[in-house]
């Protein structure tokens, strides 16, 4: 198990960028898939983007490619996701979570859940 701590959301214009970043703790954060969600209210929970443990496949959802991009540094325990060009759809709680395998792209695959962190976008 890890515990998980996303950073870096906030107030942005349209057009404008962000970097998320969730800080890793417990067991081994190297063998952990990583992936970033995110809801909004009466919606459904949505991915956006997934890493594997090794950093050589990465998953980018369609609507944001081109656009974010997930990485992470092993030696800090740390994911990220780099966003840019942002649009008021992009508005939501993004979620950082982690599951003990090399790959995973479904949601209830993931076991270990961050707090969650507000991304706003104005138009």
């Amino acid at each position: 198990q890890v515990q998980l701590v996303e950073s870096g959301g906030g107030l942005v214009q349209a057009g404008g960028s962000l970097r998320l970043s969730c800080a890793a703790s417990g067991r081994a954060f190297s063998r952990y898939a990583m992936g970033w969600f995110r809801q909004v209210p009466g919606k459904e929970r949505e991915f956006v983007a997934g890493i594997s443990w090794s950093g050589t496949r990465i998953y980018h959802k369609d609507s944001v490619k081109g656009r974010f991009t997930i990485s992470r540094d092993n030696a800090k325990n740390t994911v990220y996701l780099q966003m840019t060009s942002l649009k008021p759809e992009d508005t939501a709680v993004y979620y950082c979570a982690a599951d003990f395998t090399d790959w995973a792209l479904r949601d209830d695959e993931y076991n270990d859940w961050g707090q969650g962190t507000q991304v706003t976008v104005s138009s």
